[in-house]
């Protein structure tokens, strides 16, 4: 077993999925055939969600991972990190000074993947569908600074926003403005199901096994036309139940690959281990997990009940227990390696201390033990969460402040729960729609964010997010950005827990394996080969 650590470009500046039981197409690698890759992701059809895989509505991880691979965006951002370059387009720039106006020339010769020619008014079309659907993930809100779309001729597209918006090129590179088919996708209906249609990189053939999809084959598309170079013909992405048994596949010779999500142990044995035909490569990431409030829920609606908690949980104590060197404490909802970032927390509360929760507490007239439930997903980010949460309950239990009990449920159940505002304390992942501090912010804080939070600042939605988004130079930005972490340091609507690097472990006949996801955890399967092993 060969480890290595990959120090890709700095980084200067999606919640995730599961799949289910091993299944698939193909019956393993082979020198010749398609590259398999397992993940733990799961993608199950609904009646909460009948819709996992239409733009308009994913916005987790996983579901992002599929559409990427098969439906093209007007910009993307480069294997390397850095800022976004055109894909479906051949141009794009702000027209103005005051980054209100947006143009794109689309390239010539683009066409869907069955074979009519995409124009300026299927951007217009995709664009305009996913805003008024208005999806309850909350992904719309992505786009919302668009006022009005316009087009000229067959290529030309116009984006009038409503205000500044100098993040505006990296929201063109998510999967929700993804150019489909009015033909495949109603404007008034989310298209349920698994069937995905684009311009990308790749067509897909879905596994579907009781309304959930086991096993995806992305072919090659002989009709793409955008800025990525395809490295192979196939690639099978299978799903397995955990990670044990996507590891023990990986072993056997099943796969070829292996991504998110693998367990901390399972990535210490990996990376100890020498000799053999297996490399776990560490990339940067830019994961974080958090802990969010329903702060207009009885137990959690005074501020003093969150400031205690943010004053006595530990965070390294939490790390080094469950992550280990494979996370790092976090005192912001913004990670450190982002421009703009701001220890709040810490600066707020310092190290843990009971006597100043316990001060908080009284002087709000709050009775203890505070009762508490926290709630977290069994399935959505990994094998470890169960364990963070018992330290988190421990710590919280320790204190003699809090008599808390934690629950898990599925992620098919835990999301409408958590979306429809039925638990007062909650733990979430992120992971970013791309790296800028405003990713980190404005999805929990602004209008429809993404966890349909109670909570408003008005200051930061009227003020200090447009203000933050007027610079193109995100630096500029900074002072706008720190007040936005600095309130919520102190009102509490979200508590930072920690920041997570992420890992692949491959056969070393796979080439790419350095570049097969970006910091902001996109799977980038075009970028995997087969080369010689030894």
């Amino acid at each position: 077993m060969n480890r290595k650590s990959l120090a890709l470009p700095a980084v200067i500046g999606l919640l995730a999925p599961v799949l289910a039981a091993c299944g698939g197409s193909s019956s393993g690698s082979g020198s010749d055939g398609a590259i398999v890759v397992g993940t733990t992701d799961r993608f199950t059809a609904t009646s909460e969600a009948p819709a996992p895989l239409d733009p308009a509505y994913a916005y987790d991880v996983g579901s992002w991972n599929i559409l990427r691979q098969t439906v093209q965006t007007l910009m993307i951002l480069p294997k390397g990190d850095g800022d976004p370059v055109p894909e479906a387009a051949e141009k794009c720039a702000f027209t103005d000074t005051g980054n209100e106006r947006y143009a794109c020339t689309l390239r010539e010769g683009l066409k869907f993947s069955n074979g009519k020619a995409i124009t300026a008014e299927d951007v217009k079309f995709s664009i305009e569908r996913a805003l008024a659907l208005k999806a309850d993930s909350g992904v719309f809100a992505l786009l919302s600074t668009i006022d009005t779309v316009e087009t000229q001729g067959d290529r030309e597209v116009i984006f009038h926003l409503k205000t500044a918006d100098a993040t505006f090129p990296y929201k063109l590179s998510t999967p929700v403005a993804g150019i489909v088919n009015p033909d495949d996708y109603e404007k008034g209906k989310l298209r349920d199901g698994f069937d995905v249609d684009g311009s990308g990189p790749y067509t897909m053939k879905a596994d579907v096994k009781n309304d959930e999809l086991v096993d995806a084959v992305f072919t090659k598309n002989p009709d793409y036309k955008g800025s990525l170079k395809v490295n192979n013909d196939e690639v099978d992405l299978r799903s397995f139940e955990d990670a044990d048994a996507m590891g023990a596949a990986l072993e056997k010779g099943d796969i070829d690959l292996m991504t998110r999500t693998m367990s901390p142990e399972q990535i210490d044995k990996l990376g100890n281990e020498t000799g053999g035909d297996i490399d776990l490569v560490e990339l940067p990431g830019l994961e974080i997990r958090y802990l969010g409030f329903n702060t207009d829920a009885p137990s959690v609606k005074s501020k003093a009940v969150r400031e205690a908690m943010a004053q006595v949980v530990n965070r390294s104590e939490l790390v080094a227990k469950v992550y280990g060197s494979q996370a790092e404490p976090l005192y912001s909802m913004v990670p450190a390696s982002i421009t703009g970032h701001s220890n709040s927390f810490f600066n707020q509360y310092g190290e843990p201390n009971v006597t100043k929760a316990r001060s908080l507490l009284t002087k709000a007239g709050i009775s203890t033990p505070v009762k508490l439930t926290l709630h977290y997903t069994t399935d959505h980010y990994g094998p470890a969460t169960k364990q963070e949460f018992e330290v988190l309950q421990k710590q919280l239990n320790d204190t003699g402040l809090f008599r808390v009990g934690i629950e898990g449920a599925p992620w098919s159940t835990f999301r409408p729960a958590e979306k429809k505002g039925e638990y007062d304390v909650y733990g979430m992942g992120w992971f970013p729609d791309f790296p800028d501090a405003d990713n980190y912010l404005a999805p929990f804080l602004d209008k429809d964010n993404t966890i349909g939070s109670p909570y408003v600042n008005s200051q930061i939605r009227n003020t200090l997010i447009p203000e933050s988004r007027r610079e193109s130079d995100r630096l500029s930005a900074a002072t706008s950005l720190t007040n936005i972490q600095d309130i919520v340091a102190a009102d509490v609507p979200v508590l930072p827990l920690w920041q997570g690097k992420q890992y692949v472990a491959a056969r070393d006949d796979i080439t790419g394996t350095a570049y097969t996801l970006n910091s902001s955890s996109t799977l980038q399967l075009w970028e995997l080969g087969r080369g010689v092993s030894g």
